[in-house]
């Protein structure tokens, strides 16, 4: 997918983090036009189910919808869970680059060419102390983007159409493994109202992250969290816009 080609509005994924289908519903009707994608996540999926899948299409069939639910189990599981997904119609969704290779095999061939599966490298909240912590070696750990490209490698050769990384490090994924495979990109933070990095630790601006090569960005509080969600979230499409025409 060429970044050219592209609206500004089709980089923009708005993540649907609210406990209630009417709260959903509220910023699909309000955003659908201005966002190329809403996101599901493990929130509002859990409390409202493939329901909330549908409802979205229904009120907003031009936009993509992004499930975000991050699989990870044994390969057979995710295998089945992923049949699932596919079947819901959903444009884009998550599973883990976990210990093993398997697992990511497994979701792509549940998936069946019907959704895109991204492999989730590192998350954006997580610093190299946590890694750390969790029992990586303190030269790996202290080294994120090698890390990410480890995991990013196994997203690569298992078929995935690309993975969730932080905008920090797009560059470096769309160098090693070429334009057609996704860099999708949380942490991404708007300098402006509502602009706190809150959890997230690896954070970019739109702009950077436009030119470090991100296909996606996902921004939600610096949206959900305004005055006016539709013009903070045109205000980020127009530094979006002057990112892609530089």
């Amino acid at each position: 997918m060429e970044q050219t080609m592209k609206k500004p509005k089709d980089y923009l994924i708005f993540p649907l983090d609210v406990p209630t289908m009417k709260e959903a519903l509220g910023f699909v009707e309000r955003l659908s036009g201005v966002v190329g994608t809403f996101k599901v996540g493990l929130e509002l999926f859990v409390r409202c189910g493939p329901e909330v899948i549908r409802r979205i299409k229904t009120l907003a069939p031009q936009s993509k919808i992004f499930l975000d639910l991050k699989l990870h189990d044994i390969p057979e599981t995710v295998r089945r869970a992923m049949t699932r997904i596919a079947l819901l119609g959903v444009d884009m969704t998550t599973v883990h680059c976990g210990e093993t290779k398997g697992m990511l095999e497994a979701a792509v061939r549940g998936a069946d060419g019907r959704v895109a599966v991204l492999g989730v490298t590192v998350l954006t909240s997580v610093g190299s102390g946590d890694l750390m912590d969790a029992g990586y070696d303190r030269t790996l750990a202290e080294k994120m983007p090698e890390l990410v490209l480890k995991k990013a490698a196994m997203a690569s050769v298992t078929g995935c159409s690309g993975v969730v990384c932080s905008p920090l490090e797009a560059a470096v994924i769309k160098e090693t493994f070429g334009p057609d495979f996704m860099a999708v990109t949380p942490g991404v933070r708007w300098v402006g109202p509502g602009s706190q990095a809150g959890d997230q630790v690896r954070v970019a601006t739109p702009d950077m992250a436009v030119k470090n090569g991100s296909d996606y960005l996902v921004v939600g509080r610096p949206i959900r969290d305004a005055e006016n969600p539709v013009r903070a979230a045109q205000a980020i499409l127009s530094e979006i816009e002057r990112a892609v025409t530089e």
